[in-house]
């Protein structure tokens, strides 16, 4: 991306130029059956939506080369509507730059995760979007919805605040749910399992269970059991399936420390649970944004994969 294309957030006074993209991107594209509607939107529409959600405007040279509208109408969720790219802007990257900061908007403002629509008849946008990990939603004649929940990173002081974490993702959870840890040794990840256990009403206690790989705690609430594995020895993929998992996948929440590679295979959904370690000088303990000082301090990222995971509030639960 050249250091010359700027994306800004922009109000009502900048309608004439993102109605100028609007219209110049999609008189480029292929005509549709229905045709697009982008082609009626006026100075005076755009204004209205910019005031009413906000967009962006992405210039290079003074030449605006990108726009997207905001959609605000879903609670927790930010729309993209009317993506343009200008044509002499095509594959420089300006389409990604403007999604990049659409996600950081969506991040800022509090919101879990973005929709936004695609026609099947252009699957170089369709392509577009699931490299970027959105997913299919739903479809209505040829419209296909899409979305993202966005990831998310949270500081942890101690095998307590790692537990209360464990808690609150456990709240979200239900059978079938699949959880790939990733972490050092001694990082933390049997301490958020054994959170993940006492918040599911699981029967104890949740240890590692190195010695025996995989290891099964009934639920005693009525909920579903806790598979805990371990596949620190374990060499590929195929030997995840010797375990049978699959046995038990779908009446189970499974989690699986170091399965990052080999676990994945087992759902088409999963959460990316890495958990790394912050140091300081010694002596010295390291202020965090979390507001407690600690010279244990974990970083805790959690990434949503899959159609399972569109539409939860992920973000809204465990930043709180």
């Amino acid at each position: 991306m050249s250091r010359e294309l700027d994306v800004d957030l922009v109000g009502a006074d900048r309608a004439e130029e993102v109605v100028g993209v609007i219209h110049r991107a999609f008189a480029a594209r292929k005509p549709l059956d229905p045709p697009a509607t982008a082609g009626d939107e006026t100075i005076e529409s755009v204004a209205a939506a910019l005031e009413r959600d906000g967009g962006l405007l992405a210039m290079r040279r003074d030449r605006p080369m990108g726009a997207i509208l905001f959609d605000r109408s879903r609670p927790g969720l930010l729309g993209l509507k009317r993506v343009s790219v200008d044509p002499l802007g095509r594959d420089r990257g300006v389409a990604s730059a403007m999604v990049g900061v659409a996600e950081d908007v969506a991040e800022d403002d509090g919101m879990d995760g973005i929709w936004l629509h695609v026609r099947e008849e252009l699957p170089d946008n369709l392509r577009f979007w699931q490299h970027r990990h959105y997913t299919p939603w739903s479809q209505t004649g040829h419209t296909i919805e899409m979305g993202k929940t966005l990831w998310l990173a949270r500081e942890v002081p101690d095998p307590e605040a790692m537990q209360s974490l464990a808690a609150r993702v456990a709240a979200l959870l239900r059978a079938g749910d699949l959880l790939v840890l990733t972490g050092d040794l001694g990082a933390g990840k049997t301490t958020f399992t054994q959170g993940l256990g006492e918040a599911l009403g699981v029967r104890g206690p949740v240890t590692s269970p190195t010695f025996v790989i995989a290891r099964t705690h009934p639920s005693l609430v009525g909920g579903p059991a806790l598979v805990h594995v371990d596949a620190y020895r374990l060499g590929d993929a195929a030997e995840i399936d010797d375990i049978d998992l699959d046995a038990t996948a779908e009446d189970s929440v499974t989690v699986v420390e170091w399965g990052a590679g080999m676990a994945e295979q087992l759902s088409d959904s999963w959460l990316s649970i890495t958990i790394e370690s912050r140091t300081a000088d010694p002596g010295e303990p390291l202020g965090t944004e979390c507001g407690v000082e600690s010279e244990d301090m974990r970083v805790v990222t959690i990434r949503p994969h899959g159609p399972r995971w569109l539409g939860v509030p992920l973000r809204s639960t465990l930043l709180g």
